[in-house]
């Protein structure tokens, strides 16, 4: 199915923050966010077993779960299965290392085999104490995670979860599936595949202000030419771009720090809210179908709405060009 069909509205929640990304956070502050994300309106949402280990998915489950079902969409990943044995030490992320250091000490296994699959998606319902997922993710088969052995990751995983989410997509257990990753080659080589077709992808912080040429380049004319969509992970850039200090989930490095100055600068000439300029760049491009930024805190959620509904002139964004600060190719909001 479309996700833009499929998907209520422009804005979702990444619930990766709830897995005590990057800092530990209370129950009680995990579930009044996700509780200040349905207030808003918001009613789509995205999780993983990667995230803590299973933990963002139990907080968000705990306030789905009594939420009416019809009234949401819910999209997991797979790829990874939780298991009851703690981990010892410091867990092997590649370059996402202490990533999720506060989250569940479970041990994981980085799988994507068709058992696997399975068994992560039961353990998912499970979790998020729900009946169904309405679309599935197959989680991070890419460089960032496993370097030059992506590739063999990949072919797990075609003949592995593709394979199962398309059956499971065609039975109609789930209404849609596709790629969940940071990086574009992934996606890029799906979209060379004969078969399995997915129905589209989440790409985490490849499609933002301060990264989009490369994305630009090839992925999304062939996603635009398929009709597959996108949803937009990240699009705050780990933070950078939202007041944060980070950058592709570490410091940001001066580079990008000056050119984030520059960003603001800009905004702040013609008035405009950095977060809206972020949020309103991502969903410019025609196979954008949602962003999903993440929060800890329930302010950060009216902050996400009150930047997806800002009114940014078109100067700005014509300002933006001129200053080299975009790509020439990228769709601006409102045809700037």
């Amino acid at each position: 199915m479309s996700l833009q069909h499929l998907l209520p509205g422009k804005l979702g929640f990444g619930t990766a923050p709830l897995g005590n990304m990057f800092r530990a956070i209370p129950d009680e502050e995990a579930a009044a966010t996700v509780e200040a994300a349905w207030e808003q309106g918001v009613r789509y949402y995205d999780t993983a077993p990667f995230y803590g280990a299973g933990l963002s998915e139990s907080r968000l489950g705990e306030v789905l779960s009594t939420k009416p079902r019809d009234a949401y969409v819910l999209s997991t990943k797979v790829g990874r299965v939780i298991l009851d044995e703690k981990e010892e030490g410091d867990r092997e992320l590649g370059e996402k290392g202490g990533l999720f250091e506060h989250g569940n000490p479970n041990k994981m296994l980085h799988v994507w085999t068709a058992e696997a699959t399975e068994r992560s998606i039961e353990d998912s319902l499970k979790r998020l104490n729900v009946d169904r997922l309405d679309v599935v993710w197959v989680h991070d088969i890419a460089q960032d995670f496993h370097g030059d052995l992506w590739l063999n990751k990949f072919e797990e995983a075609r003949t592995g979860a593709f394979r199962v989410l398309s059956r499971l997509r065609d039975e109609g257990v789930i209404k849609a599936w596709g790629l969940g990753v940071n990086k574009t080659e992934p996606i890029e080589l799906t979209l060379a595949l004969d078969e399995p077709r997915p129905d589209g992808f989440l790409l985490a912080g490849r499609y933002t202000l301060l990264d989009h040429e490369h994305a630009l380049q090839r992925l999304l004319p062939m996603a635009q030419e398929q009709h597959v969509d996108m949803v937009v992970g990240g699009p705050y850039s780990s933070g950078v771009l939202a007041g944060g200090a980070h950058f592709e989930y570490q410091q940001a490095p001066a580079h990008i720090v000056e050119k984030v100055s520059r960003l603001k600068a800009l905004a702040e000439q013609h008035g405009v809210g950095i977060k809206a300029a972020a949020l309103q760049f991502s969903l410019a491009h025609p196979v954008a179908a949602a962003a999903v930024p993440g929060a800890t805190k329930p302010s950060r959620i009216a902050e996400d709405v009150a930047a997806l509904n800002e009114t940014v002139p078109a100067a700005f964004w014509q300002d933006l060009r001129a200053a080299g600060l975009v790509s020439s190719t990228a769709p601006l909001p409102n045809g700037a």
